[in-house]
C-alpha cells in the first residue's frame, strides 16, 4: 500500500514538472504579435509580406486589418496598435500628433481618373478635369467629347484615394456632391457600366474596360511617377509610435527590402520606393533624390 502512493506521489510530481516546463516554454515560444492597422490600400502588400515574413521568422505573427487611414493613425498613435497604415502624411490628419509618430514609406501608388469608354474622351486638361468634378461643366462635349452627361463617382469622404486624388488632381479643390463609394473596384465597375460616368482610383485598377486618360498630355504611367511628370500620386506610409522594437522594425526592414520592393510591390500594382527619383515633402515640395 505505502508503495502505492509512493509510486502515486512520484507520478503527481513528475506531471506537475512536466506542466511547469510546458508552461514556460510556451510562454517563451508563444511568440510575437505585431499588429498593424489602417489603410485598405496598403493592405494587401502588408498581408502579403506579412505571410512570406512568418514562414521564415518562426514566432513572429503579423495581423493585419484595414479600417481607414484615419483608424490606422488614431490607433498607433493611442498605443493600441504597433502599425498604423496611412495613405496620408500624419501631419494632414486632423487630431493626429505627427510630432510623435515615426513615417516609414513603404511604396508609391499612382491615382488617375477613369472615364467610361462611350464619353469618346482619352485627354484633358488639368483645368477641364478641375471644372468636371466641381460641376463647371456638366456634359462631354464641352471638353471635346460626345454630347453626354457627365455622371461623377466619388470616393468616400475621409478616403485617401480622394484625399489624394483632390489636393494633387483638383489643385485643392473639392469634389462635387455626388454618388459615393467606398472601394475603388466599385467605383471602377460603376464607371465601366455608366455611360458619361467618371471617377478615379489607383493604377492597379485600370483595366480595358475604362480610359485613363492623359492629362496635360502626360499619360498616367508608373515611369512618369517615378520622374514626377504625373503629380497624382501618394506614399504609402507606415507608421509607429516612436522607435520602434526590434521584432517591429525587423519586418518593416523587410517590407523595405530589394526583396520586396522587386517582387510583391510590383506584382501586386504599387511602385517601388526605391524607383522613385523625386521626393515630396507634405506641402508639395519636389527634390531629387540623391
Amino acid at each position: 500500500m505505502k508503495r502505492k502512493w509512493l509510486m502515486s506521489a512520484v507520478v503527481v510530481v513528475a506531471a506537475t514538472g512536466l506542466l511547469a516546463w510546458g508552461f514556460n516554454t510556451r510562454s517563451q515560444t508563444s511568440g510575437v504579435n505585431i499588429n498593424a492597422v489602417g489603410s485598405t490600400a496598403l493592405q494587401p502588400l502588408v498581408e502579403a509580406a506579412g505571410e512570406e515574413y512568418q514562414i521564415s521568422h518562426k514566432g513572429i505573427f503579423i495581423n493585419v486589418q484595414g479600417g481607414g487611414t484615419g483608424t490606422g493613425l488614431a490607433q498607433v498613435q493611442a498605443g493600441a496598435v504597433d502599425l498604423g497604415n496611412s495613405d496620408l502624411f500624419a501631419q494632414e490628419k486632423d487630431g493626429i500628433k505627427a510630432e510623435k509618430l515615426v513615417d516609414h514609406r513603404i511604396a508609391v501608388v499612382g491615382i488617375t481618373p477613369l472615364i467610361n469608354k462611350s464619353a469618346g474622351i482619352k485627354k484633358l486638361s488639368k483645368q477641364q478635369l478641375i471644372q468636371i468634378f466641381t460641376k463647371k461643366v456638366t456634359n462631354w462635349n464641352q471638353v471635346g467629347g460626345k454630347n453626354l452627361k457627365i455622371v461623377l463617382v466619388n470616393r468616400v469622404t475621409g478616403s485617401g484615394t480622394r484625399a489624394t486624388f483632390e489636393k494633387w488632381g483638383l489643385d485643392g479643390h473639392s469634389a462635387a456632391d455626388a454618388q459615393e463609394q467606398d472601394s475603388s473596384g466599385t467605383a471602377r465597375s460603376i464607371v465601366a457600366t455608366t455611360p458619361g460616368a467618371i471617377s478615379y482610383a489607383a493604377f492597379s485598377y485600370v483595366d480595358s474596360t475604362v480610359v485613363a486618360p492623359m492629362i496635360d498630355g502626360v499619360a498616367p504611367t508608373e515611369k512618369n511617377v517615378e520622374t514626377g511628370q504625373w503629380p497624382i500620386w501618394s506614399y504609402e506610409h507606415i507608421y509607429t509610435l516612436g522607435k520602434p522594437k526590434a521584432a517591429v522594425q525587423g519586418f518593416l526592414n523587410y517590407l523595405q527590402s530589394k526583396k520586396i520592393q522587386t517582387t510583391v510591390v510590383p506584382k501586386l500594382g504599387y511602385i517601388s520606393i526605391q524607383n522613385m527619383k523625386i521626393e515630396r515633402t507634405v506641402d508639395g515640395k519636389i527634390t531629387n533624390v540623391k
